[in-house]
């Protein structure tokens, strides 16, 4: 009889070989079956080491950014920084900027994997998402003069931003861009969804970004002090269009409309997501004008990069205006979506030097000045006129 035969293994590097297909390739010559079982060994080994690897190579970098989300999100809560107009995103890149010129350098080679992850991927993930923050009957709910107004403004904002940032302050084409859609959009959430259009560099989009924050800051003062002077002009629903057709973020909005009146803040947020509406149109004839200027000729000039995200974006509209969700699970993804914009925006920041924002100088803030200038004093003219005919 013979004894019992122990289990036996064969080692690749931590890969371990059945013992049956040893014993049959012993006494039962079949090579193929031991081969095959190897192969199959090894790929499936390599492939969960790849993947260990590739986690841990994302970990670190997203938790800091994570982090860095939990305080500002615990920022943003707190009643008088909200009533100031600051958002959680306004705080993670503050955070982040913080954090990037302090601590970061010294740990940047174990975070930078999930530090790009969240910068790039988590913010498409995120321009997606923000389509459950809008649905189509707000279009109705501002009518035929709201959206004239908002088309309007967006277009004439951006192309004097092109103008103003190229032929008078002699600034690059892409800061020129990421300006002008910040302020004629939705923000630092438009400047972030037009950072991949363009490919531009994280100091240039800080810039925009903080372009937004200083003047967007200084509007929501500004607005509510600025009504009493134009109530001749404006109905507090008329004036509260003024308002989301001409601010720069969705949370100063709602804190210059919350100042003036419960009517204003309504229109005034309605205003201010239509706005938002308009920001997948926009990224994709931004695409187009890219590839338009690229160097490239031929067969490859022809081509246009879609944003896909941009797309993504008003299928989720479209499929939020069904109201098919609870509203309880919208609110959720509502919040996810926060949190994915504030770690891409956390990310932005750490990957940001205030060398580079020296460097950039104060051709950016004079250009944001203007057309900040524009939009008050344009958009104010733009929002009269058409009231007068639209009645």
């Amino acid at each position: 009889m013979h004894s019992r035969i122990p289990p036996i293994a064969f080692h690749l590097p931590l890969i371990k070989i059945n013992y049956k297909y040893i014993i049959n390739f012993i006494f039962k010559p079949d090579h193929r079956n031991l081969i095959v079982h190897i192969q199959e060994k090894v790929m499936t080994e390599l492939t969960l080491q790849n993947h260990r690897r590739t986690m841990w190579h994302f970990i670190p970098g997203l938790a800091l950014s994570a982090v860095i989300t939990g305080v500002a999100l615990w920022g943003g809560a707190i009643p008088a920084v909200a009533g100031a107009g600051f958002s959680a995103l306004t705080l993670a890149i503050l955070l982040g900027m913080v954090i990037g010129n302090t601590v970061y350098p010294q740990i940047w080679k174990q975070c930078d994997g999930g530090v790009l992850f969240a910068k790039q991927h988590l913010l498409r993930l995120g321009i997606i998402l923000y389509g459950f923050r809008l649905t189509f009957s707000q279009i109705a709910d501002v009518g035929i003069s709201g959206i004239v107004i908002d088309v309007l403004t967006l277009s004439s904002t951006f192309m004097l931003a092109c103008f103003l940032g190229q032929k008078v302050f002699g600034l690059d084409r892409h800061t020129s861009w990421l300006i002008g859609a910040g302020s004629s959009i939705c923000g630092a959430a438009a400047v972030l969804a037009t950072e991949p259009v363009v490919k531009a560099e994280a100091s240039k989009v800080t810039v925009a970004v903080a372009t937004v924050v200083i003047f967007g800051t200084i509007a929501i003062f500004l607005y509510p002090a600025m009504y009493p002077l134009l109530a001749h002009w404006f109905s507090p629903e008329t004036y509260g269009i003024y308002i989301g057709s001409t601010m720069h973020e969705v949370a100063q909005v709602v804190a210059a409309g919350h100042a003036v009146s419960p009517d204003a803040e309504n229109a005034a947020v309605i205003a201010k997501m239509l706005r938002v509406m308009m920001l997948a149109p926009f990224l994709i004839i931004l695409a187009a004008r890219v590839k338009q200027l690229s160097p490239a000729t031929g067969a490859e000039k022809s081509k246009i990069t879609i944003p896909w995200f941009a797309i993504f974006f008003i299928v989720v509209a479209i499929f939020n205006s069904f109201h098919l969700l609870p509203k309880a699970v919208v609110d959720m993804l509502v919040t996810l979506d926060t949190v994915l914009l504030a770690m891409a925006m956390a990310a932005l920041g750490l990957t940001t030097h205030v060398s580079a924002l020296k460097k950039a100088g104060a051709k950016p803030l004079l250009m944001a000045l203007a057309l900040f200038a524009w939009l008050i004093i344009g958009g104010g003219a733009i929002n009269v006129l058409i009231h007068s005919l639209i009645a």
